[in-house]
Parts: C-alpha cells; structure tokens; sequence
C-alpha cells in the first residue's frame, strides 16, 4: 500500500506594516468579548500605540455599533485593497463595513477563509503597533485559518466567572496551545455588579473563576472588570466608555488591562523566536 505524507501547510505570512497581532478570544458568546476588545483598542491607542482593529466575526459583526461607525468601507485607488476607517485613533475593518446593516451573511468555511485573508492581506493596515483581532466565539473556522495563515503574537481570553463559561475558555486555551500561539492572559469580565446606592459588589456570575482557571492554567489575569450598566450604554450607543465615566471602576479596569496587555507585547518582543 502506498504511503502518502502529510500535505505541508503554506508558511505563515506576515501582515505589511503590522508588529504584533493579538487575537481577542473567547469559548462561548455572551461574556462581552467584543466590548472588551473595542475598549482595549481604544486604550492602546491612547497609550499611544498605533492601533488596529479587525472584526473577524463575520456572522456577527459589532464593532462598527460600538464605535459609532455608519460608513462602508472604501476601495483604495489600486482598485484591490480596501482602505480601513480611522476614528477614535483606531484603524478599523469589518463586515459590517461592507454589507447593509442587518443583512446576514451566510456563507461557508472556504468563503469565511477566503474573507479573513482579505481582511488580513487586502486592507491597509499599516504602520501599526498592534492589530487586534476580534474573533467569534468557539473554537471554529475562522480561528483555525488565522492560526494557520499568520504569526499571531498572542492570545487574550475574556471569560466570566461562571462555571459554563470557564468550560468553554479551557478549549480555547488549548486550542491556541496546540496551534502554537502564546496566550498572554485571560481577562474576567463582568466579575462584579456594583451596586450604584451602596457600592456593595454583588457576584452575579460566581466568585474568583477567572482567577482559578489563570492559575490552573500558569496564566496572568490580566483584569477583574466589573459590570457597568454605563458600559453597555455606551456600547448601544456607539460612545467611549472611557469618556463618559473615566473614574468608574469599570474604565480603570479597561485601561489595567490595556498597560497589561503592553506588557505582555513587549515581554513577547524579548522572547526568542
């Protein structure tokens, strides 16, 4: 019998003009991984990294919503590139920028595949410091063609503390283990109500899973970030978060998280290849 090898996978190309790549992930939908994304990329670019932002969730595109964004993309002069819309010191892309609001898309994994790489390789990125990418939930299609098509940086995974939720982050941190990409940290989302008459917290997803898991793992909790009616406000309403609450608790958590993030790129800029 015939022996066939293994077919060898094309290498890993690297995004014109773009440093680090940080993949925004988490293993189940509902913990506010795009907020989370959306106003970490704010505060990076505030920092003042040269920031960009791709929403790689084609199904569910939110981050035109959260930004404000009512524009559709443009086509660059060369007539094959797409050129990113710049707003709050961000580059930003996504499918939402390039079909009618509410318009479904329903296509199949060699389409999302071939839609990734346009976002990666046909959009103008560069120069960028770091380009986050905000991915769907799970551990799917889209999550496989970018571990395969680009050296990704790392990995940050937004999680709750409840127990359904920490099942689901466990896949997702292997499947970035297995797949070779390093995960800087998980983030606990939505650790805490805090009660605007008293100021008591109130768990309402659990207590401490964030850091249970982080520690079962060998990672850093990046941030504890509490809920905040005014986050979701602002997030419906396509406004900063930070702008409008900059001493809540909640906007000092995003901007730990961003100095922890920058951390952690410049950690992994030191570490060998």
């Amino acid at each position: 019998m015939t022996q066939h090898s293994p077919q060898a996978r094309p290498p890993k190309r690297a995004v014109p003009g773009v440093e680090s790549m940080v993949a925004i992930s988490s293993g189940k939908g509902g913990v506010g991984k795009s907020t989370v994304c959306a106003n970490l990329a704010i505060a990076l670019a505030r920092r003042g990294l040269r920031t960009g932002l791709l929403d790689a969730d084609i199904y569910g595109p939110n981050i035109p919503g959260m930004l404000g964004l009512r524009e559709a993309a443009a086509a660059a002069d060369d007539g094959q590139t797409l050129i990113p819309i710049t707003r709050h010191g961000l580059r930003v892309m996504s499918m939402g920028m390039l079909v009618q609001r509410g318009t479904p898309v329903i296509w199949r994994g060699p389409l999302l595949a071939k839609m990734i790489d346009q976002f990666l390789f046909g959009v103008q990125w560069g120069p960028l410091d770091v380009l986050l990418l905000d991915l769907p939930p799970g551990t799917g299609d889209v999550q496989i063609t970018l571990t395969q098509s680009v050296p990704l940086t790392g990995a940050v995974i937004v999680t709750t503390s409840s127990d359904l939720s920490l099942a689901d982050v466990r896949r997702g941190v292997e499947m970035f283990r297995q797949t070779g990409v390093p995960v800087l940290g998980l983030v606990e989302n939505m650790s805490a109500f805090v009660c605007s008459q008293c100021g008591h917290l109130i768990d309402v997803f659990g207590s401490d899973g964030g850091q249970r898991l982080a520690a079962q793992f060998g990672l850093p909790l990046l941030a504890r970030i509490p809920l905040d009616a005014g986050l979701r406000r602002a997030a419906d309403a396509g406004e900063i978060f930070a702008d409008l609450a900059p001493a809540s608790p909640a906007a000092q958590a995003m901007d730990a998280l961003a100095a922890a993030v920058q951390a952690r790129l410049a950690h992994q800029d030191h570490q060998p290849r």
